[in-house]
């Protein structure tokens, strides 16, 4: 399982890469491991409002439907609209390609509850995976 050192991590399985005052936010590999095939990814739009820990969209596989939840509370700035023709890329490359929504974050302290690669690591060890 890859668990990149320089993200951080939710306990949903949303990976949260922070560069100034924007974060971009997937899901991590354990969770598309975990959904299979994905073959649908809906996303909020464009200056739409994220809240930390509520759902912000869907993702669908072939075996259920998962919300998406955000790691941080802010604006959308960017929404990766590769992924309404390409869900795929979700399964291929959750930490690059398939990056979701890009926020503008409004409280550092939304950062200050996730959790590092290691906790996320012992987390995933834990429910038995």
């Amino acid at each position: 399982m890859n668990i990149p050192l320089d993200l951080k991590y939710s306990s949903e399985h949303e990976w949260a890469r922070v560069e100034n005052d924007v974060v971009t936010i997937g899901i991590t590999d354990f969770a598309q491991n975990q959904l299979g095939d994905v073959v649908y990814v809906e996303l909020p739009k464009v200056g739409g409002q994220v809240k930390h820990m509520v759902p912000f969209g869907v993702v669908e596989s072939v075996k259920t439907a998962s919300d998406l939840f955000s790691p941080v509370s802010g604006e959308v700035i960017e929404v990766n609209q590769a992924l309404g023709d390409r869900p795929e890329l979700v399964n291929t490359s959750p930490y690059d390609d398939a990056w979701m929504i890009r926020v503008r974050f409004s409280s550092a302290a939304d950062l200050d509850q996730l959790l590092t690669a290691e906790a996320y690591e012992q987390l995933t060890a834990a429910e038995g995976h």
